[in-house]
């Protein structure tokens, strides 16, 4: 026993390398692991004593744990079973299909991440580019929702912005899940969007198998009484007018819902901007007819320095208003059982109608709709835009708080900052900014049409 051995040095080398990394995955790994989960939650039993809605227990569990509950879901199996039979293929293969689905939608919600990093940049750069208006709250219609409830903020999708504003807007509320599109499948800022707690969806994918995968994770994340927030019109709207309903979503959560249980309150959100970032491309994509559309990146390279620049030099011009109102909270099971239209068209079209009711005005629009109406002076525009705010009051649609006069020269200044306009006092749009004009003026004309 005492008898010495002689090895190589490279096999020496080997041995010790596999007993360190046999230390670290037995107890070094293990124990770090356990220090930081104790650390994160006792932050989040921190944070769950200031927020409204405490942080779910199904965002904190591990990603891995939730990835295994989806995958061997009853329904999700019958679907690898479906998917077999009818494409000839072995149940494994499309056991492990269904596998990388849950891998790509399920998130990796981190605390840390989204209250000491996300919402903190969410509300630096939504003070930055904007002044920020907010509609009045039915405090009345609020109190009357079950606590332990599952809530839906449904939202117009006017801008990437929104997904920065909500997050800011409700970070002292509770945390929210959003449904992100392929779009932020990009590495390193899906890493972000993960820990943020998103979940990423396959816009018009038709595959039964994703789709079983897909319902059932948002099933069971609003089951678990996870706050969500989607855009029903599934992406940008290209005009600026509100889109009719995608009904994806939706019906997985109406359908997973069950009569005695956790109910759930879709809360609609309407948002209106002085300026969207994407406004050009999206008035491109909507002449081409192209939705796959997206900023070449030589624009944001050379846009970045430019922006940078003029905000050291104190000449950065904001982006305005961005004003959001929040409408009467359809709560589900109040719904059906006052006899509205249970089917997933009408529930859809419900809601729809519901965003489109309180997306505010904000001046950039009105002072659009006035030079549009062929509005050639001023004068001609304050008092078409003063006709306007009177009938939006009467309808109580949320209206700027500052005067007429004030919201005329608000709108005029950064459509001419812009060259828009030629200037404010000669406020006449150019061939090729015209169509700007227009989808601004489009974010608010269905107060006016619905009115005549």
């Amino acid at each position: 026993m005492q008898m010495p051995v002689t090895l190589p040095l490279w096999l020496l080398v080997l041995i010790l390398l596999f007993a360190a990394v046999t230390f670290a995955s037995h107890f070094l790994f293990p124990s770090v692991r356990w220090f930081f989960r104790k650390r994160m939650e006792r932050a989040v039993s921190k944070l769950n004593t200031r927020l409204r809605k405490p942080i779910e227990p199904f965002k904190l569990a591990r990603r891995h744990d939730t990835i295994q509950r989806l995958i061997y879901d009853p329904k999700v199996s019958e679907a690898v079973v479906r998917t077999a039979n009818v494409e000839k293929v072995p149940e494994a293969v499309a056991f492990e299909r269904a596998r990388k689905y849950a891998r790509e939608i399920v998130p990796s919600f981190s605390a840390s991440v989204y209250f000491g990093f996300g919402t903190r940049v969410a509300r630096w750069l939504s003070n930055a580019l904007y002044d920020i208006r907010l509609g009045e709250v039915d405090d009345s219609a609020l109190k009357v929702i079950d606590g332990e409830a599952t809530v839906v903020f449904v939202i117009n999708h006017r801008s990437n912005m929104d997904y920065v504003l909500i997050t800011h807007l409700v970070s002292r509320a509770s945390t929210v899940a959003y449904a992100v599109g392929e779009w932020a499948r990009v590495w390193p800022l899906s890493w972000l969007i993960r820990a943020m707690g998103a979940y990423f969806i396959r816009r018009g994918s038709k595959g039964q198998l994703y789709r079983a995968v897909l319902s059932r994770y948002v099933q069971m994340a609003s089951q678990a009484g996870v706050t969500q927030a989607f855009f029903p019109e599934g992406g940008l709207s290209l005009t600026g007018k509100p889109q009719k309903p995608k009904l994806g979503i939706i019906s997985y959560i109406v359908q997973g819902w069950e009569p005695g249980k956790r109910d759930v309150v879709f809360v609609p959100v309407g948002l209106n901007y002085d300026r969207v970032p994407e406004d050009t491309v999206l008035v491109r994509a909507a002449t081409t007819g192209e939705r796959k559309f997206r900023p070449s990146v030589w624009s944001v390279i050379t846009a970045t320095p430019v922006v940078i620049w003029r905000a050291i030099r104190l000449k950065f011009t904001p982006f305005g208003t961005v004003a959001v109102g929040f409408g009467d909270p359809l709560v589900l099971s109040r719904y059906l059982d006052e006899g509205g239209d249970e089917t997933i068209d009408g529930i859809g079209n419900e809601l729809m109608g519901r965003i489109a009711e309180v997306i505010p005005l904000v001046p950039v629009p009105l002072v659009s709709r006035a030079i549009l109406s062929g509005a050639e002076t001023r004068a001609d525009i304050l008092a078409f835009v003063k006709n306007d705010l009177v009938e939006a009051k009467s309808r109580n649609v949320t209206t700027p708080r500052r005067s007429a006069e004030q919201v005329v020269e608000d709108g005029l200044k950064l459509l001419a900052a812009r060259k828009l306009i030629e200037s404010t006092t000669a406020p006449v749009p150019s061939d090729t900014t015209r169509p700007v004009i227009e989808y601004y003026a489009a974010t608010v004309a269905h107060h006016f049409e619905s009115a005549a």
